[in-house]
């Protein structure tokens, strides 16, 4: 089983890929396909790490969205005939620099 903080690692690292390929502007983003697969696939490896959380860690960090995250993450995967693009985008551009910035403000945390 994947510890905590390996699932944050994970977080971390598919925000990087995300951020790698999303320099453009929405436009360019809903004009590749390829683009719009890499960061739904991206999406669901933060949805799927932050659903393996423990229970002790969503306590101890109630300031993540992580019902939200896992919530995306199921209509990502389930409701793919669903998915906005809108909404997808908003996430790259809102809901993504602060999961950044939280998940590395913790990952600088000594370990227990």
């Amino acid at each position: 089983m994947r510890s905590d903080r390996e699932r944050l690692l994970d977080i971390r690292e598919a925000i990087a890929k995300i951020d790698q390929h999303t320099s453009c502007d929405i436009d360019a983003f809903a004009d590749d396909e390829m683009k719009q697969v890499w960061v739904i696939y991206h999406l669901q490896i933060v949805g799927e790490a932050a659903y393996g959380l423990s229970q002790r860690f969503r306590a101890d960090h109630p300031q993540i969205p992580l019902e939200q995250i896992i919530g995306m993450r199921h209509v990502l995967v389930h409701g793919y005939f669903e998915i906005d693009l809108d909404i997808v985008w908003a996430v790259i551009e809102k809901d993504l620099p602060a999961l950044k910035n939280a998940v590395e403000a913790i990952l600088r945390q000594p370990a227990d």
